[in-house]
């Protein structure tokens, strides 16, 4: 309770959430446009406001009707989707190294994905969605399980653990899997490496809903997350139906990470950076960290869609590559603070 009395007090915006909430949105709306503006070509942004409410047909005008503006609506959506499923993980396993991408969701959705991709070669975009979280709830079942098999239960570190072996395992298959075509290894390796670039927006707006969906359930259960997230036996003294409360957190999870995976691949670590700053900001009230967590999350992705364009201009490098060279060292960090306090 020492920490947590701590981290609230230290809380810049846990007595005015909504300010600290109107302040990132406004850098959110800055990072969007400057997404829209910047690329191999940069675009006045006097030229991006007529593209969006004056089109007249120009060259520029269809570089951003057409390739920017999807774009910054993908990396937009993915990144709070991937944010938000990271506070929920962390609020349901109750430790502050879960993530999407470490418990073995992504690569979960990435293996049967590829395995669509190789064996099925259907163009069905129903199909893509659906075997991405069918391979995101496979996942994270079976490390979830795993995690709490023995005499202790489930605990941070065998959840770490088996969710590192589980990731390994189902990467080290979908690497098999690659292999045995090239043409498919061509098709989506840059997929595999986390990107919004030459997404398919018509595949994006059909897994709109099911991301829409998943926000929803976060949201509408933020303050039952608050109270779960403090023990079982405190919410369950509070009346609270923790097995419903966790079935739905659980729904939440796999469309937002397996509906992220589907569309731009595995994108990691801003489910595990994002929640943190989120807490750091607001306190422990998943009603303002979840909110909190899409802006910032957004923002990250954004960003981080900035840099990979701006690195290697007029080339480029996935955004997945640029989320783990910011997320890894925060991983360290956090692997260390948690050995400390042990």
């Amino acid at each position: 309770m020492g920490s947590r009395a701590i981290a609230i007090k230290e809380a810049p915006f846990r007595k005015t959430p909504l300010t600290g909430l109107a302040l990132a949105s406004l850098l959110l709306l800055v990072v969007f446009g400057a997404s829209i503006a910047y690329g191999a070509a940069s675009i006045d942004l006097s030229t991006v406001f007529r593209a969006l409410v004056a089109f007249n047909g120009t060259s520029a005008q269809e570089t951003i009707r057409n390739i920017r503006l999807p774009r910054a609506v993908i990396a937009l959506c993915v990144g709070a989707s991937l944010a938000v499923a990271g506070a929920l993980m962390q609020a349901l396993t109750k430790n502050p190294l879960a993530a999407p991408g470490i418990m073995g969701v992504n690569a979960g959705a990435s293996l049967l994905v590829v395995a669509a991709t190789l064996f099925l070669a259907s163009s069905s975009q129903a199909l893509y969605i659906w075997v991405s979280l069918i391979g995101a709830a496979g996942a994270g079942i079976l490390v979830y399980y795993l995690s709490s098999v023995g005499r202790q239960g489930m605990t941070p570190l065998k959840l770490i653990i088996a969710g590192a072996t589980i990731s390994t395992l189902l990467s080290s298959l979908t690497q098999g899997l690659l292999v045995m075509r090239e043409s498919t290894l061509d098709e989506v390796r840059f997929w595999l490496a986390g990107s919004v670039a030459n997404r398919n927006f018509s595949l994006f707006l059909s897994l709109l809903p099911y991301l829409l969906l998943g926000l929803l359930i976060a949201f509408l259960l933020g303050k039952q997350i608050t109270t779960l997230s403090l023990g079982d036996d405190v919410a369950r003294g509070l009346g609270q139906r923790i097995g419903l409360v966790k079935a739905l957190t659980a729904i939440a999870i796999i469309l937002l990470a397996g509906g992220s995976v589907a569309i731009a691949g595995p994108v990691g670590f801003v489910g595990l950076v994002i929640p943190h700053i989120a807490r750091a900001l607001v306190g422990v009230n998943y009603r303002w960290i979840l909110p909190y967590s899409a802006v910032l999350g957004a923002i990250l992705l954004l960003g981080a869609d900035i840099f990979a364009r701006w690195v290697v201009r007029p080339g480029e490098v996935p955004v997945g590559a640029v989320t783990a060279i910011i997320g890894a060292p925060v991983l360290i960090w956090l692997v260390r603070q948690k050995v400390r306090r042990q």
